[in-house]
């Protein structure tokens, strides 16, 4: 299927949540859209994504009786991304992320609400909240969609429950006190009904939340406004006439064919987390080549906004996003990649061990910080492997990478190669390669203060960010708890990214620039394909999602504001 027209006032390139947050703007403000999509489904890595966003100072805060400021906001970004770099554009987020957040709820289908105990990943520093500059999508019943539920991708099926069922995560406590609550059981057996009833008409659950419903409720905003969405195109190169980009190249058959943006294009094809090459060139051989964000990624944008003079922004401390992840093979052959985000490392009773056995970092810390500690380990020797260790107790009550709590027989992961078992530590340190009386050492020590709820190592535990992703009901710590029954178990994890860092120079009207600080008339990027704002560092839950909805919605309205150009008549392409 082609695009309906010749032309249009602008052109998205990627359906993630920057591109389809720049769409929704545009469209709502009376210019008509194509959006352009490389595969089958809306969403990127949004769909698969837990859907925060963080966005300091935001109406929502103030509607939940929270506090901030952005002076405050201002003191923590000083103390969490300290490098002068791109401070004009964290400025322009500042500024206008609350904006963006009330336009959308005036203007689109996006309905956001604050996760109020959410803290900034460094409370300890100035001007850090206990919660509230987090933002959740709110859940969103996907059947309001018709037939166009299809086009939105799924979640990933590791983060579900019965084979589609979404939960959230105030879902999650009652789950795990089935056996113990009427009030949880009950809310179970409600979730459990609805979801049956819901896969009577449907191949998964149409109850969605996280990322999943954030993704949707842009497509729905979309929908609304007759945007058009051209799916499994590839965009071949940009169209330039002179030095103003005036629309895409896109292969139809065997030919070319080009198609005018009248006011300009917006990249949002998602970052090069799947780019070998650009992998090589910008990130550190310790991280390997593998990647939690979706496959799309390649890097797409970045070649596109190049070949017309762009310039990328390196000024990045680290050049991506980073999360410990567990490799496993699906039942369809496909690798599985496991983000360890929230689910395991900060609960009692688990350790993160290095090649020789040996703690390494605080297993409490945000995703990122955790694998910065992964990549200084061992002067960042390529492939050097890394284990989370813990017993079968804490395997049944919290589970373990896509393991989830209370299954009762873990036989195919171990068969499988995913979890290693032994029935004593020793047995365990030769199964992963260990040296085992420096792995029973490592526990030993760890056991020794774990017994009194304390980490004099690494003094895990000790934040309310630590102690949130714990287990609140454990006492005295809810981050510590002794490794102590048999079996034992070990998981390996691996440095992986959630999305690249370093992308397209851009000024605080999302516009691309040039090596000199010009603006490439006619061409915007957000997302991944816009250069980190916060320079690699990762100050909160949702530091992707904050900006690229931010910039993509101030790439729409600057769209809007401006002149109509005419349309290209003797095009060149830039490929």
């Amino acid at each position: 299927m082609m695009p309906a027209h010749e032309t249009y006032d602008v052109i998205v390139v990627g359906a993630g949540a920057g591109g389809m947050t720049a769409a929704a703007v545009a469209a709502a403000e009376g210019l008509r859209v194509l959006v352009i999509e490389k595969t089958a489904f809306v969403g990127g890595t949004t769909a698969w994504s837990d859907g925060m966003i963080w966005i300091p100072v935001n109406a929502k805060m103030k509607e939940a009786g929270l506090s901030d400021s952005v002076t405050d906001a201002v003191r923590y970004l000083s103390n969490t991304v300290p490098e002068p770099a791109n401070a004009g554009l964290r400025a322009a987020f500042l500024a206008r992320g609350p904006e963006a957040v009330a336009y959308l709820q005036a203007n689109t289908q996006v309905r956001l609400q604050p996760v109020e105990a959410c803290p900034d990943y460094y409370p300890e520093r100035l001007g850090a909240t206990p919660g509230g500059r987090v933002l959740e999508p709110v859940v969103f019943d996907g059947t309001q969609l018709g037939a166009h539920f299809a086009r939105v991708r799924a979640p990933l099926p590791e983060f579900t429950l019965f084979g589609g069922m979404m939960v959230n995560r105030l879902d999650i406590p009652h789950l795990r006190r089935v056996g113990k609550s009427l009030r949880s059981a009950l809310r179970a057996a409600r979730l459990v009904s609805e979801y049956a009833w819901q896969r009577l008409r449907s191949p998964r659950g149409t109850t969605l939340h996280l990322g999943n419903a954030l993704a949707a409720r842009l497509y729905a905003s979309l929908l609304a406004r007759q945007v058009e969405i051209l799916f499994s195109a590839d965009v071949e190169g940009l169209s330039t006439q002179g030095e103003r980009v005036g629309g895409v190249i896109i292969r139809h058959g065997a030919r070319d064919r080009l198609i005018a943006a009248r006011r300009g294009v917006v990249l949002a094809t998602g970052g090069f987390s799947h780019d070998a090459t650009l992998r090589k060139r910008f990130l550190p051989p310790a991280a390997g080549f593998i990647s939690a964000a979706h496959t799309s990624g390649t890097g797409d944008g970045l070649r596109l906004a190049t070949a017309t003079g762009a310039a990328l922004n390196t000024d990045a401390t680290s050049p991506a996003y980073w999360v410990p992840a567990s490799l496993f093979r699906r039942a369809d052959g496909s690798r599985g990649v496991f983000p360890h985000t929230v689910s395991d490392r900060a609960k009692p009773g688990v350790i993160a061990v290095n090649a020789a056995g040996r703690r390494f970092v605080n297993e409490a810390l945000s995703y990122h910080e955790f694998v910065l500690a992964m990549l200084r380990d061992g002067d960042g020797e390529p492939d050097r492997p890394f284990y989370l260790i813990c017993d079968r107790p804490f395997l049944w009550r919290y589970g373990l990478g896509r393991i989830k709590p209370f299954t009762r027989s873990v036989r195919r992961y171990v068969a499988s190669g995913e979890l290693v078992e032994a029935a004593d530590i020793a047995q365990l340190a030769a199964k992963i390669g260990i040296k085992p009386s420096t792995l029973a050492a490592t526990i030993a020590s760890y056991n020794e203060g774990a017994k009194e709820g304390r980490d004099p190592e690494f003094g895990r535990g000790s934040t309310i960010y630590q102690r949130h992703l714990g287990d609140a009901a454990h006492k005295p710590n809810p981050c510590v708890a002794p490794i102590l029954c048999a079996p034992y178990f070990a998981m390996r994890i691996y440095p992986a990214d959630l999305g690249t860092a370093i992308g397209l120079k851009v000024d605080a009207q999302a516009r691309v620039l040039r090596e000199d600080g010009t603006p490439v008339a006619g061409l915007y990027a957000c997302g991944n394909d816009m250069g980190s704002i916060m320079n690699g560092n990762c100050p909160g839950p949702g530091i992707a999602l904050g900006p690229a909805l931010t910039f993509g919605y101030i790439a729409g309205r600057h769209l809007a504001e401006g002149s109509v150009a005419a349309a290209p008549i003797a095009a060149t392409t830039s490929v």
